[in-house]
């Protein structure tokens, strides 16, 4: 067994374990019903009797379970990072026994983190990034208007009644009224954007086209007839690149393009060097994690995987959606997501430990001033107070914790 993992037997016998047993007793007999007896009045013999002592035993279980995984904890010389599994190898009438495996932080052999040899990519930004970037900020602020004249182009939104009919039957689920089609989404099956181009308002049309062969399995392959009937056009008007644009985007001393160009490209530097700062960052710490030794057992990287299923279901319910409708819709089973989730689960976890190695080798601390400061700064930039944050953080120590990783980080930075 490894050194990080021990394995400690309780047993409970004796005046311990009835007493466990008689609580037992008076948490079921309260829930049965036996034919003479009103309920709860069930005599303990009668009970036995009729139920056995083994429907005692779970409950039994979690009246000293806690005293024995207590005892465990006391009686162990590791310091537990996940939580303990308990096993119930034996039990019967007269005991119980408990075998707690604790599972504490593996031993971490740092190999070699300074000096890398990583290479860091130089910012550069092009004129057509710096163009391409203003005809985006350009496009977010376009203004939607109704074409009177003209025709549907590319880019435009055309409002359209539809019916399909399949083999000369009505289509079902296959028709709309006043739908928008922004052509360029491909919201439609091929053919039918291209069919709406150049039509002009109250123009109707039918398009003959043909269902993809890996379209569903009753329409792939077939004919398809739309009849359509164009309601109305509307376009998208991007602005000019004037001073009322300048106001928009936040550029009060912004008075002309060239200046504009100067600011959109220290924008666009500015989130391509974050860009180059992670994938470096990400190299350094899988190069060094690499050459670190860490034995990282099923227990550990279990525990991490349920936390990000916990993060993930978070996320979910954020999209007002369930993890059983997810899995559904991906057509996963949780132990499909457990198993994907393993690699991720695996780096996380050495690259902690990786961290936490080096700050240690390093000596890096972070001060209660220091920490006191990171809160006031992360609480004015998220908006909150800082008892909001602490809260947030679950503690001081939690936030101290994050701090010195984040300073080991900004150290492999500057060493390698």
């Amino acid at each position: 067994m490894a050194k990080n993992i021990e394995k400690i037997t309780i047993k409970v016998e004796g005046e311990e374990w009835q007493k466990a047993l008689d609580k037992a007793f008076k948490k079921r007999v309260k829930e049965v019903k036996v034919d003479g007896f009103r309920k709860g009045s069930v005599p303990k013999n009668i009970y036995l009797e009729k139920f056995g002592i083994e429907s005692l035993y779970m409950d039994a279980v979690d009246n000293c379970v806690n005293d024995a995984y207590s005892k465990a904890l006391k009686d162990s010389k590791i310091t537990p990072i996940i939580e303990p599994n308990v096993d119930i190898p034996a039990i019967d009438k007269d005991s119980v026994t408990f075998e707690i495996t604790i599972t504490g932080k593996p031993e971490v052999k740092l190999g070699n983190y300074k000096d890398l040899k990583v290479k860091k990519e130089k910012v550069k930004v092009s004129k057509e990034e710096v163009q391409t970037e203003i005809e985006h900020l350009r496009e977010q602020f376009a203004e939607i208007r109704v074409k009177e004249d003209g025709e549907v182009e590319s880019g435009d939104t055309a409002v359209i009644d539809f019916k399909g009919f399949v083999d000369g039957e009505e289509l079902e689920g296959g028709s709309g009224e006043n739908f928008p089609l922004e052509i360029g989404s491909h919201t439609f099956i091929p053919g039918f954007e291209e069919g709406v181009l150049g039509m002009k308002v109250d123009e109707e049309k039918e398009l003959d086209l043909q269902f993809p062969d890996d379209y569903v399995k009753d329409l792939a392959g077939k004919k398809v007839t739309f009849h359509v009937t164009l309601k109305e056009i509307k376009t998208r008007v991007l602005p000019d690149v004037d001073e009322n644009f300048f106001k928009d985007l936040g550029y009060d001393k912004v008075t002309n393009a060239e200046e504009l160009a100067k600011e959109v490209e220290n924008v666009v530097k500015n989130r391509k060097q974050n860009e180059i700062d992670d994938r470096f960052i990400e190299e350094v710490l899988k190069t060094a994690s690499e050459n670190m030794e860490v034995e990282l057992s099923d227990a550990i990287i279990d525990d991490e995987v349920h936390r990000m299923i916990h993060q993930f279901e978070d996320q979910l319910k954020m999209q007002n959606l369930k993890m059983d409708q997810y899995l559904e819709f991906s057509g996963m089973t949780h132990e499909d997501l457990h198993k994907n989730m393993e690699p991720e689960a695996i780096k996380r976890i050495k690259y902690r430990y990786l961290l936490e190695a080096v700050a240690e080798a390093e000596k890096i601390e972070v001060t209660d001033e220091e920490a006191e400061k990171d809160a006031e700064e992360m609480a004015h930039n998220s908006g909150i107070s800082q008892e909001e944050l602490l809260e947030a953080f679950g503690s001081m120590e939690v936030l101290k914790y994050d701090a010195k990783m984040r300073k080991t980080l900004e150290f492999l930075k500057e060493n390698n």
